[in-house]
């Protein structure tokens, strides 16, 4: 099984924007692969955000539905850097 932790660093100026895009990209993401993330904000900087997707069973299909799944939302026009790390059991 693996884990998926998206991090990037969010302008404050697009953060109310942002946040709707990215919730609504996991929420299409949930409906095309059955996963389903989560958006974390760091305790004492809220511009620090993390998307996590746990439990992933077909790995190379849900990166690939993320992939264009972001890219179909825009979320990467917002951020200078979005880093994709996996871990599994």
């Amino acid at each position: 099984m693996r884990h998926y932790y998206v991090y990037y660093r969010v302008d404050v100026a697009d953060s109310h924007h942002l946040e709707p895009l990215v919730r609504g990209m996991q929420s299409r993401l949930k409906c095309r692969t059955g996963v389903a993330g989560r958006l974390l904000k760091q305790c004492g900087d809220t511009l620090l955000w993390m998307e996590v997707y746990d439990n992933v069973e077909q790995p190379v299909a849900f990166e690939q539905a993320l992939q264009k799944t972001v890219s179909e939302f825009d979320i990467e026009i917002f951020l200078d850097r979005r880093v994709t790390e996996c871990f599994s059991d």
